[in-house]
């Protein structure tokens, strides 16, 4: 009986011991991460929201960093410009040193075709897009028994397919209890010429919180484009089929050097937005 008793405590002190060394193991390693060379990130996204004249724009140029770093660099003392299909040149003139470019006279068409234009250290970049249009918000629907568990706040607002064409929609959601926007991309694949929705709920969300619903009309191409990003962002719900982490390239080419390619999108998108507080 002693020996059982000595082993079983010798046991424990055991265990309490590599216990021990495992909560103390905290030391801070630093990975060495090299750092390619800086890439142009063009973040040209020109929305026209329904009912406004759409003649402000604005482009952002940045380029990459490393990882470790805290700030965005600013790509500075670029040319950059927008032409349409009727040979107008809308000027995109940056606000002093901070990588943002502004235009006041912009005119947005639906249907219209665009090339983006950005001269950046002596390299030329373009990209063209169709400003494709969105149908209206047309109604908010909230259910308080939604999500996986049934106690779930959901808000659902619905729109009616634009008919007898290939639609792609980018749905955002913004949210006074979350930092950033969320983001899902539709195709009418399965729904074309019928009504459509799109779905938020938040295991946080409650009454008097504050919901920003907005609908913009994308391109077939930035639709693929999104759909590989949000896979690697995990918006898929974590599956084990997931896009594996990459560089995602998009409709933008240096007709310079093609090998030195920049970063992000040109796209143009109606948008209809809707406020709805939950109730």
């Amino acid at each position: 009986m002693v020996k059982i008793i000595l082993k079983i405590t010798t046991f424990i002190v055991l265990l309490i011991a590599i216990l021990f060394t495992l909560i103390s193991c905290e030391d801070v390693i630093d990975v060495d991460l090299s750092t390619g060379k800086p890439k142009l990130v063009i973040d040209a996204s020109l929305k026209w929201q329904k009912g406004t004249a759409g003649n402000e724009q604005t482009i952002i140029l940045s380029t990459t960093a490393g990882f470790y770093e805290e700030n965005v660099p600013a790509a500075t003392g670029a040319t950059v410009f927008v032409t349409n299909g009727n040979n107008d040149v809308f000027n995109f003139i940056e606000i002093p040193n901070t990588g943002e470019y502004f235009c006041d006279n912009f005119v947005p068409e639906i249907d219209q075709n665009y090339t983006l234009t950005v001269i950046y250290n002596g390299e030329t970049y373009t990209a063209n897009e169709t400003l494709i249009a969105v149908p209206p918000i047309n109604g908010v629907v909230q259910d308080n028994n939604g999500g996986f568990t049934g106690n779930q706040i959901e808000v659902r607002f619905f729109y009616d397919d634009i008919p007898n064409l290939d639609n792609y929609y980018l749905i955002q959601f913004n949210t006074s209890i979350t930092f950033l926007p969320e983001y899902d991309v539709i195709s009418d694949e399965f729904f074309q010429n019928n009504q459509m929705f799109g779905l938020y709920t938040n295991e946080d969300l409650n009454a008097n919180d504050n919901v920003t619903l907005t609908l913009q009309g994308i391109s077939e191409s930035y639709y693929n484009y999104m759909n590989i990003l949000l896979g690697i962002a995990g918006s898929n719900g974590g599956s084990p089929f997931q896009t594996p982490p990459a560089t995602v390239r998009g409709n933008i080419i240096n007709q310079t050097n093609f090998e030195n390619y920049a970063l992000g999108f040109f796209r143009l998108s109606e948008i209809d937005s809707m406020q709805y507080t939950v109730e």
